[in-house]
C-alpha cells in the first residue's frame, strides 16, 4: 500500500490538498473524541463534533497559515467566517471518511505503521529515525506514543480510502492531445479601440441633465452615519504579559514531574529477520525456527560475522543493507516480543531466536544508553513559558467575568475597567457601520452594538463582545454624525464625470457596433487598426473576455472581425488575420503532462463528489449558532 502512495504522489497531493491537513504529524485532529464543554458545532451519523475538537482544528490551521506566511498573516483572515467554515468542513469530511473506512474494514499492519513513522522527517536525526526525538515531539503535543500511533493508523486508513477514490481519475490521451492543440493555437490580430474617455471629453453636459441625474441617483451621494469610539481589549496575551513566574515555582514543577524531563533507557540493536506468517503451520514454524537457532549458534561462535550474515539472510529489507542495524530505540518503539527480548539481553549477547508478528528474529544489543534526566538549566525556560501560559489561562477565565461585569455595571466610562485590569483605552477615527472596524476588529456584533440607539444616544458602553478566541472588546461612542445627503454643489464634479462616462461608453458602443457591421459587409472604416500581435490560448495577452471573443470567433474566412465592450467603457474590434493550429503527435511528451493535469482535475471532482455522498449517507448536521458565536 505504501508503495502505491510513493508511486502516486500526484494523487496523494490532491487528496491532502482537498483535506487541508498534513499527513503524518502536526495538527492531526482527534477523530472521535467528543470531549464535553463548549457545545457541539456539528453532528455526524448521530455523534457530535464538539467545540473543543473544532477549536483545536482551527488553531492548528491558523498555525499552519502563520508558518506558511512566515508569521505575517492578516488577523482578519485568521478570524474570518470563511476560514472557520473551511476548517469545520474539513473536520466533518475527516469524520465521514473515518466512518466509511471503519465500516469497510480498512486496516493498517504494525509493520506499515512502523515504516510510516520511521519515514517522517520530523522524527529523524541525520536521516535516521530517532526514538528520543519522536518521544520529545509527542510530549510537546501532549500525546503518548500509543495515542499518536492510534491516530496515525486512522489517518493512514483514510489515506487508503482517499487513494482508492483518487486513482479513478483518468484522462484519455486523445482528449489531452485535442486540449493541448487548442491551447497552443495562435491567432494573429490587430486591434481597433474606441476610447469612451476621448468621446466623453467632446460632450457638453447641461445643468438640467446634471440635476436630473443627481435626483435619480441621490442615494449614491448620501454619506452614511459615522462615529468615533473608544474601546478596550481584554485578551489572553495582555494577561500573560502581567504574569511573572518565580524560580521556586519553576524548580518545584521540575522536581514534581520527573517523568516529563527524564530520558528513558535506549538500546541500539541489530537483528536478522526470517519471515514467518502468523498462521504458518507447525512444520513451517519448526523449519524457520531451526534455521534461526542455527544462525544464532553460528553467531555465538563468530559474532563478527553478524553484519555479513544480516546482509545475506535477513528478510528485513530496511535494515539488511545496514548489517541489520536498527539504531537506538526505547520501549514502545518495537513490537512487544522484540522489545522484551532486546531489553532483557546483555550488551553484545546473541539472544535466543524470538518470534514476533513479522517473523523470527536473532537479536544482538550493540549499545546501551542508560536512563537519564535532562538538566534543570536546559528546561527552565520551557517550564517558565508553560507555567506562565497555564497561569494566564486561569487568570483570563477569572478576569473575563470581571471585565464583562465592570463594563456593564459602570456603563458611562471604560476608565475604571482599564485601570482595574491594566488595559489601554484606545480610540478610533471616524468609522461607518458597513466596512468599519474597531481597531483591528471588523466584527459585526461589535459594530451593531456601537451603532445601536442606546449606545449612540447615551454613549453607554457596549457589552463585552468576543471578537476572537480569548479576546473580549468593549467600546463606547465618543462622537456621532447621522447620515447626511451631500448637496449637489459638493458632488457636482462627480455627477458630471459619471454622466460623461455613461455617454462616452454609449457612444463608443454605437460607433463600434456600426464599424463592426460595416467590416462584416467588406466595407472599409475610417479608423485604423494597430500593429499585429500574436495571441495564444495558453498565454493570455488580453483581458479574459477579449481572449474568449478572439478565440471563439469563426475563422473559416479571414480576415474575420469580432467586437466587444470593455468594463471601462471602451469598445474594441479585433481583426483576426491568421490562425495557426499546431499538429500534436500522440507521442509528444507534453500530451502526457496535460493528461496528468486533467487527471488531477478529474480526481478532485470525483473525490469532492464522493465526500458529498458520504455527507448525505452519514446525515451531517451543521449547527451554525455555536460556530458563529465564537467569531
Amino acid at each position: 500500500m505504501f508503495e502505491a502512495v510513493r508511486n502516486n504522489k500526484r494523487i496523494a497531493q490532491i487528496i491532502l490538498a482537498v483535506l487541508i491537513v498534513p499527513f503524518a504529524f502536526f495538527g492531526m485532529d482527534a477523530y472521535f473524541s467528543d470531549a464535553p464543554g463548549g457545545g457541539d458545532v456539528a453532528v455526524v451519523a448521530g455523534t457530535p463534533i464538539g467545540a473543543l475538537e473544532f477549536d483545536q482544528a482551527l488553531r492548528d490551521q491558523q498555525d499552519r497559515l502563520r508558518a506558511a506566511a512566515g508569521g505575517e498573516v492578516d488577523r482578519a483572515l485568521l478570524e474570518s467566517e470563511a476560514l472557520r467554515r473551511s476548517v469545520l468542513d474539513n473536520v466533518i469530511n475527516r469524520r465521514v471518511l473515518a466512518l466509511y473506512a471503519a465500516e469497510n474494514h480498512f486496516s493498517v499492519t504494525p509493520q506499515e505503521l512502523q515504516e510510516t513513522i520511521a519515514a517522517v522527517p520530523s522524527f529523524q536525526e541525520d536521516g535516521r529515525f530517532s526514538l528520543q526525538r519522536y518521544e520529545t515531539l509527542l510530549r510537546a503535543q501532549g500525546m503518548t506514543p500509543a495515542m499518536f500511533e492510534s491516530r496515525l493508523a486512522q489517518d493512514v486508513r483514510i489515506q487508503q480510502l482517499s487513494l482508492a477514490v483518487g486513482d479513478a481519475g483518468f484522462a484519455p490521451l486523445s482528449s489531452a492531445r485535442r486540449f493541448l492543440s487548442a491551447q497552443l493555437e495562435e491567432r494573429t490580430v490587430r486591434e481597433l479601440r474606441l476610447s469612451a474617455a476621448r468621446l466623453a471629453a467632446e460632450l457638453n453636459v447641461g445643468d438640467d441633465e446634471i440635476g436630473a441625474w443627481y435626483t435619480a441617483n441621490a442615494a449614491r451621494f448620501q454619506r452614511p452615519a459615522r462615529l468615533q469610539a473608544e474601546y478596550v481589549v481584554f485578551d489572553r496575551e495582555a494577561v500573560e504579559q502581567q504574569i511573572s513566574v518565580g524560580d521556586d515555582e519553576i524548580k518545584a514543577f521540575y522536581d514534581g514531574n520527573p517523568d516529563r524531563f527524564g530520558v528513558a533507557e535506549e538500546r541500539q540493536a541489530r537483528h536478522i529477520l526470517l519471515e514467518l506468517a502468523a498462521d504458518a503451520g507447525a512444520a513451517e514454524v519448526e523449519r524457520v525456527t531451526s534455521e534461526a537457532r542455527a544462525i544464532a549458534e553460528q553467531l555465538r561462535k563468530e559474532p563478527s560475522a553478524f553484519a555479513a550474515l544480516a546482509r545475506e539472510k535477513s528478510q528485513d529489507t530496511g535494515s539488511a543493507s545496514r548489517g541489520g542495524d536498527l539504531g537506538f530505540f526505547g520501549r514502545g518503539a518495537m513490537v512487544a516480543a522484540f522489545e522484551d527480548a532486546a531489553f532483557s539481553q546483555q550488551k553484545d549477547e546473541i539472544g535466543d531466536p524470538v518470534r514476533s508478528d513479522f517473523g523470527v528474529h536473532i537479536i544482538q544489543v550493540t549499545a546501551i544508553k542508560p536512563a537519564s534526566k535532562r538538566p534543570f538549566d536546559e528546561v527552565r525556560d520551557d517550564i517558565a513559558v508553560e507555567l506562565r501560559s497555564q497561569a494566564a489561562s486561569r487568570r483570563f477565565a477569572e478576569q473575563a467575568e470581571q471585565f464583562a461585569n465592570m463594563v456593564y455595571e459602570q456603563p458611562d466610562s471604560l476608565a475604571a475597567v482599564a485601570e482595574a485590569l491594566k488595559l489601554d483605552v484606545r480610540s478610533t477615527d471616524w468609522i461607518s457601520h458597513d466596512g468599519g472596524s474597531v481597531g483591528a476588529y471588523n466584527n459585526e456584533r461589535l459594530l451593531d452594538a456601537l451603532f445601536a440607539d442606546d449606545a449612540v444616544a447615551n454613549s453607554r458602553n457596549t457589552e463585552a463582545i468576543e471578537v476572537a478566541p480569548n479576546t473580549l472588546v468593549a467600546a463606547r461612542v465618543k462622537a456621532f454624525e447621522p447620515a447626511v445627503q451631500q448637496p449637489l454643489d459638493a458632488v457636482r464634479d462627480q455627477v458630471v464625470a459619471e454622466l460623461r462616462r455613461e455617454a462616452g461608453s454609449k457612444r463608443a458602443q454605437e460607433q463600434g457596433s456600426a464599424m463592426l457591421a460595416a467590416l462584416g459587409k467588406g466595407e472599409a472604416v475610417e479608423a485604423g487598426f494597430g500593429e499585429q500581435r500574436k495571441l495564444q490560448r495558453a498565454a493570455p495577452g488580453l483581458p479574459g473576455m477579449a481572449m474568449q471573443a478572439v478565440f471563439s470567433a469563426p475563422s473559416a474566412s479571414l480576415p474575420a472581425h469580432v467586437g466587444l465592450g470593455l468594463p471601462d467603457g471602451d469598445y474594441v474590434i479585433y481583426r483576426i488575420e491568421a490562425v495557426d493550429r499546431p499538429q500534436i503527435a500522440d507521442d509528444d511528451p507534453r500530451v502526457k503532462g496535460v493528461a496528468e493535469q486533467y487527471g488531477q482535475l478529474l480526481a478532485e471532482r470525483d473525490f469532492a463528489a464522493f465526500i458529498a455522498e458520504l455527507r448525505k449517507r452519514y446525515e451531517v448536521e451543521v449547527k451554525l449558532a455555536p460556530l458563529q458565536a465564537q467569531q
